[in-house]
């Protein structure tokens, strides 16, 4: 695959995956990246510019917690707006993904 095509693919899911992982527990911005690093190879620097979008558009809230090895950590966590978002954006995945599946599976 087209490396360009590939990454644009990453940045469409990106703050699916986000939301997701909030969804499951609050979380802060290195902690998140580090897991999509692993899971998706998505680059650390793109997740903090879209945990400051996903804050200005009211997704999800910060909180400070104190961290024994350094400076307070600021944790994310969803906002009610930030999960009906993961619940339209996880139906308009599944439609997409089946929609794709389908035309793989046809051209097979």
């Amino acid at each position: 695959m087209p490396e360009a095509i590939e990454i644009q693919l990453k940045k469409g899911v990106l703050a699916l995956c986000v939301l997701a992982l909030l969804s499951h527990a609050d979380s802060y911005a290195y902690e998140i990246a580090s897991r999509l690093t692993r899971d998706i190879d998505m680059g650390e620097g793109t997740i903090y510019p879209l945990m400051r979008r996903m804050q200005s558009d009211g997704l999800v809230e910060t909180y400070l917690v104190e961290s024994q090895s350094g400076p307070p950590r600021k944790y994310y966590r969803l906002t009610t707006l930030g999960r009906q978002s993961l619940e339209q954006q996880k139906a308009e995945w599944t439609t997409f993904a089946n929609a794709v599946n389908d035309i793989v599976g046809a051209s097979a």
